[in-house]
């Protein structure tokens, strides 16, 4: 994820008004000397040629902004003040009595503070916000759209160089049944997604997320094939694509069924059976901060256990299911943590008594798969 900064900050400068050089300082919560920026590029031509002043009219302490390095020299990332984005239509908390109650929350577009750089020393940094008191100077230098065209282009290169060194794609031999480079490949895996859901949270609202998305993860592949998806025949005209085809059924003219494919584990189905109840039992104990924690847990075991064990005729690797199966056991063990604060934090005896059979619950299945992680070893 980001280093997002933007609850810590007090007040802040961001000067754009020498071309192709950004300047700022940031005054953060817990830190006396601010934080300077020294960032190579331009902002969006709202801000370019100009110097903008800020303040965080509620500024919080976050310790991970303690630590941060005092100089974050670098290259820009997008700068603007006017990016669109999606806020509740209502206060937060009319917006959390719907969200408990699963209903809808009406929501709204507005321009939000963006500043975005990438630092040597840090990393992908971000500030984000709607709440911000904003003042801009008049412009020093003015930016055509073509300049902004090519520095949002150059920004784009700069998000995918640092999912690239986020990713750290590992040239791995073909692991096989050795459950250690199958753990360096899991690793990679959640590298991987940890950069997507990046990824998909700046793009996902962009008239062209798809093609952005994959040039930022470095799917060049799936840019060819976007490409080529454009070039696709229009209605009517001949279009060679079999594999939308339904299989035919060789026997009978009884419909393809795909679920008769796709077999459960038995242990997965009492994994998925676990996020329903740990989902049920958080939404009637109100809002505590393990909760969280535990469904989000619970759902990893649940998709890592499908991933594992669920199929039809073919075999995965050993080492494959030993390694995402010992993952399984960590987040466990995080669930496991999770419930006894729920269990501690509640004045409810029936939601006591619940929370603790989920508890025994989550213990069986870890012995379950701490089993079959022995079994698949001996064999």
């Amino acid at each position: 994820m980001p280093c997002r900064i933007d609850q810590a900050v007090v007040r802040g400068e961001i000067d754009n008004t020498v071309e192709g050089k950004t300047a700022g300082w940031l005054w953060l919560a817990g830190r006396e000397e601010p934080v300077t920026l020294d960032l190579a590029g331009d902002c969006w031509r709202d801000l370019a040629g100009t110097r903008l002043t800020f303040r965080n009219p509620a500024p919080e302490l976050l310790h991970h902004c303690l630590t941060l390095n005092a100089l974050q020299r670098g290259v820009v990332g997008d700068m603007t003040a006017s990016r669109r984005t999606k806020a509740p239509a209502i206060p937060d908390d009319e917006a959390h009595a719907l969200r408990q109650a699963g209903k809808e929350i009406p929501y709204c577009w507005q321009n939000s503070l963006y500043l975005e750089w990438f630092s040597e020393a840090d990393g992908r940094m971000l500030i984000e916000s709607s709440t911000f008191e904003l003042h801009l100077s008049d412009h020093v230098w003015t930016m055509d759209a073509d300049a902004e065209d090519a520095q949002r282009l150059a920004n784009l290169h700069a998000m995918r160089d640092s999912m690239a060194l986020l990713i750290r794609r590992v040239d791995a031999p073909m692991a096989g049944d050795d459950e250690f480079i199958w753990e360096e490949r899991l690793k990679e895996s959640e590298r991987l997604t940890d950069a997507f859901i990046q990824v998909r949270e700046k793009y996902g609202d962009d008239p062209d997320a798809q093609q952005k998305e994959a040039f930022a993860m470095g799917w060049d592949g799936l840019l060819d094939a976007l490409a080529r998806e454009d070039e696709a025949p229009l209605a009517g005209e001949d279009d060679d694509r079999p594999w939308l085809e339904a299989p035919e059924n060789e026997e009978d003219d009884e419909p393809w069924n795909p679920d008769a494919l796709f077999i459960k584990h038995p242990l997965q189905e009492r994994a998925q059976e676990m996020v329903l109840r740990g989902i049920d039992l958080t939404r009637a104990g109100g809002d505590h901060p393990a909760a969280e924690t535990l469904n989000r847990t619970l759902m990893q075991v649940a998709g890592k256990m499908a991933g594992a064990l669920n199929g039809g005729e073919y075999a995965r690797e050993t080492g494959f299911v030993l390694a995402l199966l010992k993952r399984c056991l960590n987040w466990q063990n995080d669930a496991l943590a999770a419930c006894s604060e729920l269990i501690a934090a509640t004045d409810d005896h029936d939601h006591e008594r619940a929370m603790e059979a989920l508890r025994d619950s989550i213990f069986e299945l870890r012995e379950a798969i701490v089993n079959l992680r022995k079994e698949l070893k001996e064999n």
